[in-house]
């Protein structure tokens, strides 16, 4: 494995570039238009009367009482289901994060479960976990129909990509890091978007050249494979340094980080990653307040999924709606849910990281 991860990376120095000179020149290849569904909008907002019994605090919690968002979403037994963060007003981070379970039958009317699915315990992840919480989901099908989800551990100090699992996303079974290497344990780490293919409204995960794939980081953009969709490798050059797969551009919406967005889809022309980004004070796009989040699209190789082949010059989404302008981080589109639905893309995003927004995409 370190071999095939140092001859990637030899391959992707001398033959591509990360930066700005990777645009893209036909936009036949993106999703679009996004369409933000202003009828209906926010989906969803926190929910102060939902009670917790916190088993670290040893107290009830009104876990969803200060903010909503960041949601990941799949669809089962023809129903929608947001597995979003919320987060109380308890304790020293700004809150404790714990991830919660919705319910639809179209997609657009949840509900909500009175209780999370997933969040810290007193469990073998209680160390990287508390009390900051658990963040940011992402959620996908394995080959088995298990559910695979990617979240975040944050224990007030650094992000740790983690891995679980579930049959019935009620249930979900914690296995630990997903960087689990000694030399990886402390590495900040989060956003996890796996490469999917989609067969009618199933999003399940797919190998690569016996491989599964997964793009993630939250300053520059990296890539790590799988056997098994538990323990990942990141892509590494010879010394053992992160090799950047994307990185953030100046002058451009994408100037001060790029961050996976939902699962990466495999398509005919490439894998397409919507991913987020943050907009630099210093060196970004004139035309946006200072780190505005907005979503960008860019597609990589299908048989290469380091080589990055295509990248919109423009964002698809961006917070201009009061409730994305406005709240607990002001100016904040961030996608992270994506669904297959009724012959149309569902994105389920969070806004202001306060309250999650819904917007379409039809073919």
């Amino acid at each position: 494995m370190r071999y095939f991860f140092t001859l990637f990376s030899l391959i992707l120095f001398l033959s591509s570039c990360t930066g700005s000179r990777k645009s893209a020149t036909s936009d036949t290849w993106m999703l679009q238009p996004i369409v933000k569904l202003d009828n209906v909008n926010p989906v969803m907002v926190p929910s102060p009367e939902a009670v917790f019994y916190c088993p670290l605090r040893k107290e009830k919690v009104r876990w969803e009482e200060k903010d909503v968002f960041n949601p990941a979403a799949v669809v089962k037994d023809g129903r929608v289901w947001l597995l979003y963060r919320g987060e109380d007003k308890v304790g020293k981070y700004n809150g404790t994060s714990r991830i919660g379970l919705a319910n639809s039958r179209d997609g657009i009317d949840f509900r909500k479960l009175p209780t999370p699915v997933l969040y810290p315990d007193n469990d073998p992840m209680r160390t990287f976990e508390w009390e900051g919480g658990c963040e940011d989901p992402r959620v996908v099908q394995g080959p088995d129909d298990k559910f695979v989800m990617t979240y975040t551990a944050y224990d007030g100090d650094k992000a740790r990509l983690c891995i679980a699992t579930s049959d019935d996303l009620y249930t979900w079974e914690k296995h630990g890091l997903a960087f689990s290497d000694r030399q990886q344990r402390d590495l900040w780490s989060k956003s996890g978007a796996i490469v999917c293919g989609r067969e009618k409204d199933q999003i399940t995960a797919q190998k690569i050249r016996d491989k599964y794939w997964m793009y993630w980081g939250d300053t520059n953009l990296y890539l790590a494979s799988s056997d098994d969709l538990i323990s990942w490798t990141p892509l590494t050059d010879k010394k053992g340094n992160l090799q950047p797969v994307m990185q953030p551009r100046t002058g451009f919406f994408d100037s001060q980080l790029v961050e996976p967005g939902p699962f990466a889809l495999l398509t005919p022309k490439g894998i397409q990653l919507f991913y987020n980004a943050a907009n630099s004070p210093k060196n970004g796009d004139k035309s946006l307040p200072p780190m505005t989040y907005t979503v960008g699209q860019a597609l990589f190789d299908v048989n290469r999924p380091y080589k990055l082949i295509a990248r919109a010059d423009k964002n698809f989404m961006r917070p201009d709606r009061d409730f994305e302008m406005n709240g607990q981080v002001n100016n904040v589109c961030f996608l992270e849910g994506m669904i297959w639905f009724n012959g149309r893309w569902l994105l389920y995003y969070g806004t202001a990281d306060s309250k999650i927004g819904i917007a379409e995409i039809r073919p």
